[in-house]
């Protein structure tokens, strides 16, 4: 390659910037899943030398965290669009509208959830999209007390997500038995007569492995309706 060919494609290339690092970490992870985001990976994504992201981000968990801050912004952006009245009863059609908003975020990058969990550090803008939250409860009438143990009640659904319990993992893809719940039968009846039961026919609606959309928003009127009643 020329020195002029390779000036011209230098050129056109955009800067490096932190921002640029922590987009092409997330179209990874859109593609292939969260732990597809390596430094070399990420170079080679950007067509860059591994060496001159670390001018940018200092390690992967810089990068994991940056990237939690990116999809935070991508909810806190789209919950900002909503205009609905938050005072007196209002308060629970706004609460509702906000979180299913954020879901609809997540379930465009359905590895987040499980990277959300992960960090040890709370992202800034994860903590405004919290604040909004309590800022709607507190419209509505609830005391500070209250907004507290709503919060706590929520847990991960107030972001859009519910956190699994457990995971059986995948069963076969032959229409066959499972033969790991087959082995549990005896011993755990209920929980596997249920778990062979539930079926999931929406997949597109699906974050986790057991929250489809019905069921998350099963649980979350649930809760939603429970907390007005103790407004």
């Amino acid at each position: 390659m020329s020195l002029v060919t390779r000036s011209r494609r230098t050129a056109s290339r955009p800067a490096l910037s932190r921002d640029r690092v922590l987009r092409a970490a997330v179209e990874i992870a859109d593609e292939a899943g969260i732990a597809a985001v390596t430094m070399r990976r990420l170079a080679e994504n950007l067509g860059a030398e591994a060496m001159s992201l670390y001018h940018h981000v200092a390690n992967k968990d810089q990068v994991l965290d940056g990237v939690v801050d990116v999809i935070a912004a991508e909810i806190n952006e789209a919950v900002g669009r909503i205009t609905l009245p938050t005072h007196g009863a209002a308060w629970k059609a706004a609460a509702r509208e906000r979180i299913l908003t954020a879901r609809q975020v997540l379930l465009r990058h359905r590895w987040a959830p499980a990277l959300f969990e992960s960090r040890s550090t709370t992202s800034p803008a994860v903590l405004l999209y919290f604040d909004g939250l309590v800022g709607i409860m507190r419209d509505g009438g609830f005391s500070n007390d209250l907004a507290h143990h709503a919060m706590h009640a929520l847990g991960s659904r107030a972001m859009g997500f519910s956190q699994e319990l457990f995971s059986p993992g995948d069963g076969p893809a032959t229409g066959e038995p499972d033969p790991v719940m087959a082995a549990m039968a005896a011993r755990l009846p209920h929980l596997v007569g249920m778990l062979a039961e539930v079926m999931h026919d929406d997949p597109d609606s699906t974050v986790g492995w057991c929250d489809d959309q019905s069921e998350f928003e099963f649980g979350l009127d649930l809760l939603l309706e429970g907390l007005d009643r103790r407004r």
